[in-house]
């Protein structure tokens, strides 16, 4: 027989008691460790446009919008509605439906490198499928990597995700280290590691390893929540030297396909060999896509018989995901990312008065709806740099700027911001008067 439950404990606030429960059935309480919080987390109840409550009743703008992928808000209207529509009418099925073809057709449309697409149920599985087209078109075994790159809970691509001076070697030529214990060093041994920003030793590496190489992934916009970006010249040089040398060049836009409305690979005029998606793509429900041009997305054809590439999956391409996919990207109108990007440049141009106001060690970063607010002056060009300033300016600033912000009433993670359709000028306006506020008396600590 089971363990009879404890009586609940009325001094302890909800959130504390649902913590209480939850530590009796998950490893520490937990099943998305990105939402740890000392002494324990804030559990949500419900939320309406940018705003979310919680279950003791607080009432905060949302601006990390579950990691960017509810670039509506919360309860879009529109959303709600074909979701309630499809739920009566068909959940899922082993057949297709009409909202895959749809959904399909709005991204070969607008997204440069899409001339074919295939769905998953996550980013990280689009990137595991598309390492596996590029392997299959190429016939290579190795996949080239950014250091401190993320792209998804797949241990491939894990390598080097947060290496430590202990071990991550010549920063000319980083080591491929684990991430999580047991990651297999023969794992290890098919990923190659590139400085980003370091035009010559990248190209060097890639000239080196061509002909063991079969793709090179990275997001093209950010690097570890927007704090490190790519130079241009850099993608320009891997666009090059991948194409010259029949290595194919791998875009995550997970995260920036909400740059614009032909992702951010339109918005800088590079396109990839392949593109991976996710997040807004799902209108709020999971799903990942991976895409190309066709001569690279012919692996999973069956004209000529048995694909390269045998791709499938229980909830692949579900009309739940598919239509709130294609209602989301139907409301993302070019005037819609404008929008977004123009109360992005409103909310930078209010930190960045913050800053410059209290003479705060740090610096604002970012672009479109995505903004960041790096508590370090220090120069972040790669993921070393961003390592040493963790190290010591951020470890100790982060979770106080996050606490403070909180009290606020924002809801923010890592100093990021993350915009969402719903917000207005005036909940830009609410949210640097806070952030003022919160910063002024970060500043007298």
């Amino acid at each position: 027989m089971g363990s009879t439950p404890a009586p609940p404990n009325h001094n302890q606030s909800v959130s504390e008691r649902l913590f209480t429960r939850a530590q009796a059935v998950m490893p520490s309480g937990y099943t998305r460790h990105l939402a740890v919080a000392k002494p324990y987390p804030i559990y949500a109840d419900h939320a309406e446009g940018c705003w979310i409550t919680d279950v003791e009743g607080n009432r905060k703008i949302d601006w990390i919008n579950n990691f960017s992928a509810l670039i509506h808000g919360h309860n879009k209207r529109e959303i709600i509605d074909v979701l309630s529509a499809q739920a009566a009418r068909l959940m899922s099925a082993v057949l297709p439906t009409e909202w895959e073809v749809d959904l399909a057709e709005i991204l070969c449309a607008r997204i440069p490198s899409i001339e074919r697409v295939r769905f998953m149920n996550s980013g990280t599985e689009a990137n595991q499928i598309a390492v596996k087209a590029a392997r299959a078109y190429t016939g290579k075994p190795k996949i080239a990597k950014m250091e401190g790159g993320y792209h998804g809970q797949f241990d491939l691509l894990e390598a080097s995700f947060q290496s430590t001076p202990e071990n991550w070697g010549d920063p000319r030529r980083p080591s491929a280290t684990a991430y999580q214990a047991g990651h297999p060093q023969g794992l290890l041994d098919l990923v190659t590691i590139l400085p980003l920003n370091d035009i010559e030793a990248t190209r060097e590496i890639l000239r080196a390893e061509a002909d063991q190489l079969a793709a090179v992934i990275l997001d093209p916009q950010r690097l570890q929540l927007g704090m490190v970006q790519p130079d241009l010249a850099f993608l320009e040089m891997l666009r090059e030297e991948t194409e010259r040398l029949g290595i194919l060049l791998i875009f995550d836009e997970v995260w920036s396909l909400r740059a614009g409305h032909g992702g951010y690979q339109g918005k800088i005029g590079i396109t990839p060999d392949l593109t991976t998606m996710g997040k807004i793509v799902g209108g709020g429900i999971p799903v990942g896509a991976c895409g190309g041009k066709q001569e690279y997305m012919s692996v999973f054809e069956i004209e000529a018989g048995d694909p390269k590439i045998k791709h499938s999956g229980t909830f692949t391409a579900n009309p739940m995901a598919m239509a709130c996919g294609t209602t989301s990207l139907r409301l993302l109108t070019p005037n819609a990312f404008d929008d977004l990007a123009a109360k992005g440049d409103r909310l930078r141009d209010g930190l960045a008065q913050i800053q410059h106001d209290l003479d705060l060690d740090g610096v604002v970063l970012g672009e479109g709806s995505i903004s960041v607010l790096v508590m370090t002056r220090k120069p972040l060009r790669n993921y070393r740099d961003l390592a040493f300033a963790a190290a010591t300016d951020l470890a100790a600033r982060l979770p106080i700027i996050q606490k403070l912000l909180a009290e606020e009433r924002l809801l923010t993670m890592r100093g990021g911001f993350v915009g969402s359709t719903p917000m207005t000028n005036d909940d830009i306006d609410f949210t640097i008067a806070g952030a003022r506020r919160a910063f002024t008396r970060f500043k007298a600590l």
